[in-house]
């Protein structure tokens, strides 16, 4: 067969194809932007594509294209719209402007691939170079290949055409080798006929691989090549094809993890996001969620069932059971929970313990402080060595505007108490239990608001009296 051999020294361009919808998952949202594992799926493919080549990056855009376009920002992709969908090889046109004369190759691969590992790429990239091809594309062999493109081979096995499911025959669904829709072309014949498509099909669209067929034609050499993880390279196309992506690329995520140093006590379980950084002999409990920008450090250990997001937790952190917090940060050696909540613009210093059905929010509590049972802690400045009484609350809003509570180091804070903010315990001072501040407690003071306890002797039996007189009359 001819070759379309590209030099080595020529570009490589890579072009990824987003514009579709994705009918199939019955949404309202443009299927490239949902989550698998914590990240939008465009963005893997995205992450993958621009470790491939130096040439020109193309992104071509349909359906919700600006939600779309906004997850571009920082990868260097130029976009192309798709404004009527007319089919992949539609979609590939409309970046011809962009790379029909740039020379050299380009990658085409579909935005819904999320489990796609650059060095895949790479290596794809690679052997199509080397070999020559007009074309290569990647394929699997897969159990159920329902929905797919099959892929039709010669008795010598080798490539002759893709036809799509919904225009194969019966013996042709048969075939389990199935079209991945990730490709490398030489970008002079790809565009070349690319014009000669003609929506010779059921859906009446313009499909990429039937220039596949049409370069066989003209004696261009197209290579098929196996991949032999079908999962790296099958497409999202239904709910229950997004959570199996969840799950395994989560499962690739701890599998690192645990080589790494982690201790994963329940893998299929835990939920571990894309961005979330681990440090050594960090222990991962059952059912424990850890999404965003979080970082844990060394030796902490995450008890079952706490869900944290974008936190920053130190070193030799103990997070009991059901620890929910989000935004927050976490000194070395503290200890959180069981049911305690950190809402945002939380800073935990040193040493500080948070304990049950504690919430915080938009407070600091200095080192070695503690507020162990059953308390709110909103907009609080909160200094070193404070003990913080059971059932205490900081009333921080007046019904139109929030207000800072300070407590100054080493004061102890009675069971049952309100503060009242804005209000300030000074220094070493001592809030008695139940009582309410609404005025500045000084240094050292002593803060009471309840009245001298009186106590009446005989009371109870004299009411007992009382209330069984009644009954004696109503019953003679």
């Amino acid at each position: 067969m001819a070759s379309s051999r590209p030099s080595t020294a020529e570009p490589q361009h890579v072009l990824i194809l987003a514009a579709g919808h994705g009918k199939r998952l019955k949404s309202s949202r443009i299927k490239l932007l949902h989550e698998v594992a914590g990240r939008p799926m465009v963005d893997y493919v995205l992450a993958a594509a621009r470790r491939v080549g130096t040439g020109r990056r193309v992104v071509v855009l349909g359906h919700q294209a600006d939600a779309v376009r906004q997850r571009l920002t920082g990868y260097g992709f130029r976009t192309v719209l798709q404004k009527q969908q007319l089919g992949t090889g539609h979609a590939v046109l409309q970046a011809a402007p962009l790379l029909a004369r740039a020379g050299g190759s380009v990658l085409v691969l579909n935005g819904d691939l999320p489990g796609l590992h650059a060095a895949t790429l790479q290596r794809f990239v690679s052997a199509h170079r080397r070999s020559g091809a007009g074309a290569s594309l990647m394929t699997a062999e897969v159990a159920d290949p329902t929905g797919y493109g099959r892929v039709l081979r010669d008795g010598d096995g080798r490539f002759q055409r893709i036809v799509e499911h919904v225009d194969a025959s019966a013996a042709e669904r048969e075939v389990r080798e199935i079209n991945a829709g990730i490709y490398c072309f030489s970008t002079g014949p790809l565009f070349r006929l690319l014009k000669r498509l003609r929506p010779r099909n059921r859906q009446k669209e313009l499909y990429l691989p039937d220039v596949l067929a049409l370069m066989c034609e003209e004696g261009l050499d197209v290579r098929a090549v196996i991949h032999l993880d079908a999962w790296e390279i099958l497409g999202v196309n239904s709910r229950r094809d997004l959570a199996e992506a969840s799950r395994l690329l989560n499962a690739r995520r701890l599998e690192t993890l645990m080589a790494s140093g982690v201790t994963a006590l329940d893998p299929d379980t835990i939920r571990v996001g894309p961005d979330v950084r681990i440090g050594r002999d960090v222990i991962l409990s059952a059912g424990v969620h850890i999404e965003g920008a979080t970082t844990i450090g060394r030796g902490t250990t995450v008890g079952p069932g706490c869900v944290l997001r974008d936190c920053r937790i130190g070193r030799d952190v103990t997070l009991l059971p059901y620890t929910v917090a989000a935004e927050s940060i976490v000194g070395d050696g503290s200890r959180i929970g069981p049911f305690a909540h950190l809402r945002p613009g939380t800073v935990l210093a040193r040493g500080v313990h948070v304990g049950n059905y504690v919430e915080v929010k938009k407070s600091s509590l200095g080192r070695g402080s503690k507020a162990n049972h059953l308390s709110y802690l909103g907009d609080a400045v909160i200094g070193r060595g404070v003990n913080v009484g059971a059932g205490t609350i900081t009333c921080n809003y007046d019904g139109e505007r929030k207000h800072v509570t300070v407590i100054e180091d080493r004061a102890f804070i009675g069971s049952d108490t309100q503060l009242i903010a804005p209000v300030t315990i000074g220094r070493g001072a001592y809030v008695g239990t139940g009582t309410t501040v609404r005025e500045a407690v000084p240094p050292g003071a002593l803060a009471v608001s309840a009245g001298r306890q009186r106590n009446i002797e005989g009371w109870v039996a004299a009411r007992k009296k009382r209330n069984a007189a009644p009954a004696k009359r109503a019953g003679g």
